[in-house]
């Protein structure tokens, strides 16, 4: 069973989300909340496998909320969505950086807004390959300053390849297909990767691998 937090400050885009989500025999709702506080002591409480979290809410906003979940240990089980109005809203980035595993677009139809919360639960960054190239071209320009680099000489040519590749926006059947090795294989680099870099998903492989300056936009 996946368990899911709602956190949004509109209730009839909860009750619209919860209406959808308690058809399904595998998802079951644990907890609603009307903002980024209350969603952060409900996700301590409740310790669901995903939190829907709206980016703009009162009280503490989707980014600070999903910051406080990344930093705490005992949360670590909690995939966080990011819920938005906008295709590329201008605070994903930001979201990525503070550890969200993707974001949605609230007009997204049922199908898809099911299927991405199987994907977050499994663990798996809700970043397709295309939108990832998108937020890449739009939002990220150059490589930021200071140690966000710090770990990447600890990664093996073959992973920092694979890194380099996710960054890019490829799947693990295109990484494989790209390095000439089993999609096993593939998925194996990445995950040593993200437990290197103590990445929590490959989001945040795509923002350290821009961040550290291991890949650039011109560079794709």
């Amino acid at each position: 069973m996946i368990r899911v937090l709602l956190v949004d400050d509109q209730p009839l885009i909860r009750s619209g989300f919860r209406a959808l989500l308690d058809l399904e025999d595998d998802i079951e709702v644990v907890a609603e909340a009307a903002d980024g506080e209350e969603g952060l002591a409900l996700a301590r409480h409740h310790l669901p496998d995903v939190a829907l979290i709206d980016i703009q809410m009162p009280v503490m906003d989707g980014i600070e909320t999903t910051r406080h979940i990344a930093a705490d240990p005992s949360l670590a089980g909690v995939h966080v969505v990011i819920l938005t109005n906008y295709g590329m809203d201008a605070y994903i980035l930001d979201a990525l950086r503070a550890g969200a595993a993707g974001f949605l677009v609230k007009d997204i139809v049922p199908e898809d807004f099911l299927h991405a919360v199987r994907v977050a639960a499994r663990g798996d960054a809700l970043l397709a390959p295309s939108i990832t190239r998108k937020l890449i071209h739009r939002y990220v320009s150059q490589p930021l300053a200071g140690d966000a680099g710090t770990g990447l000489e600890e990664l093996t040519n073959r992973e920092r390849e694979a890194v380099a590749l996710v960054a890019r926006g490829l799947s693990n059947d295109e990484i494989a297909d790209r390095m000439v090795i089993s999609s096993l294989t593939a998925k194996t680099h990445v995950n040593r990767a993200m437990a290197k870099l103590h990445a929590r998903d490959r989001a945040q492989l795509v923002v350290l691998a821009y961040e550290s300056g291991l890949v650039t936009p011109r560079s794709r």
